[in-house]
């Protein structure tokens, strides 16, 4: 056993590996206090809300899914639990990988509009470096007649469907977008290690040790991250602007997505904000609203998003979404959920010249006279 070893045994001997694992989620209460914004107890209180649920995101990451020898896949982020404008119309799913070893990921196509596969380096609260190792999409696979097929996943090429991955590989991540989620099926999938032999071994406690140092680092490093990022929208409200490309990149982007507005929004209890577009040429887009902390409002029970399939827009292409406390009674309405202000995004993905929106606060009762009508939904 090395000496990092027998410290981490140590730790789990005298209950230090516990402590330094809620000593770290407790230092993360000061990202809801340096918040500028969080003023108020609903803000805070979602604030607390939120580390909670990237602690149990962490939990299932680093101690329940976090052995490359026998990676499982599983959900990230969720309707429940959020991270980093998570997609609305999207099915998250992660698994642990090590560059070190092949896998092999099998499954069904079915038919989600989009599926998107990719590895990256690093996490959220770690100090390697974080990007994108490798990326395949559902369009470019070879998929047999009744929609199944197999990707392998390794640092040397392989003839067929290959996912590329480097030595310092840590995980993988699929995207699957829904323009329609009630006449769309997501793809069935599995990964295993290629040579993988019995079942797991027993748990190491040294190993455990660590996972719960990850876990509260996770908390942290992802809540920080994202708190930065809104820090930077309240500069301009009101407004969508792009990103620096490294950031989201670090981040782990979709690399279809490089056209991905953000912004922090603010309204008025007699106030509208408009988002008028031209839909440019695109294989998929939505536009969502958010909390301060970068969660998708409650989709669940309220309509805070839309996209290329269920936008209203006229006869050219153009279409306004309008973002208001109340219905004003008009189609492209999107529901602030009893918040005052938030955060925004709108992804064009596999985008042609895709235009940044306009975006433009007017009063609810000049609301008629702002936008043109539209005159079909597809």
């Amino acid at each position: 056993v090395s000496k990092s070893g027998n410290q981490s045994i140590d730790e789990i001997m005298d209950g230090r590996a516990w402590d330094v694992f809620c000593d770290g989620l407790k230092a993360a209460r000061s990202v809801i206090f340096d918040q500028s914004t969080a003023d108020n107890a609903f803000d805070r209180a979602e604030g607390y809300r939120y580390l909670s649920r990237l602690t149990r995101l962490a939990l299932e990451k680093f101690v329940e899914n976090n052995d490359p020898l026998v990676p499982r896949l599983y959900q990230l982020s969720r309707e429940d639990a959020k991270i980093g404008a998570d997609n609305p119309d999207a099915y998250y799913q992660n698994a642990c990988l090590s560059g070190q070893h092949e896998y092999r990921l099998w499954g069904n196509r079915n038919s989600v509009f989009y599926l998107g596969i990719g590895t990256y380096t690093g996490n959220y609260g770690s100090s390697e470096a974080s990007g994108r190792s490798g990326y395949i999409e559902g369009d470019d696979l070879e998929i047999a007649d009744d929609g199944s097929f197999e990707i392998i996943l390794s640092t040397k090429p392989h003839a067929g469907n290959w996912l590329p991955m480097e030595p310092e590989t840590s995980s993988l991540i699929v995207r699957q977008f829904f323009l329609n989620r009630e006449n769309e099926q997501r793809a069935e999938l599995h990964i295993e290690r290629i040579d993988a032999q019995g079942p797991p071994a027993p748990l190491d406690p040294s190993t455990l040790a660590q996972a719960l140092k990850d876990s509260a680092a996770f908390v942290n490093g992802t809540a920080r991250i994202f708190a930065g990022w809104t820090d930077m929208f309240i500069k301009r409200p009101n407004e969508l602007n792009l990103m620096p490309l490294e950031k989201r990149e670090s981040a782990h982007m979709d690399p279809n997505q490089p056209f991905f507005y953000h912004g922090y929004w603010t309204l008025a209890a007699d106030e509208a904000l408009l988002v008028s577009a031209k839909e440019p040429e695109c294989r998929y887009w939505n536009f969502q609203v958010n909390n301060i902390w970068m969660e998708s409002l409650d989709y669940r029970y309220h309509r805070i998003t839309l996209n290329k399939h269920s936008v209203f827009r006229d006869d050219d292409g153009f279409f306004t979404i309008v973002v208001a406390h109340r219905d004003p009674g008009v189609r492209n309405w999107i529901d602030t959920a009893g918040h005052s202000h938030g955060t925004m995004g709108l992804r064009w993905n596999a985008a042609l010249n895709p235009p940044r929106p306009d975006c433009r606060v007017v009063k609810l009762s000049e609301l008629g006279n702002q936008i043109k009508p539209a005159t079909n939904g597809r």
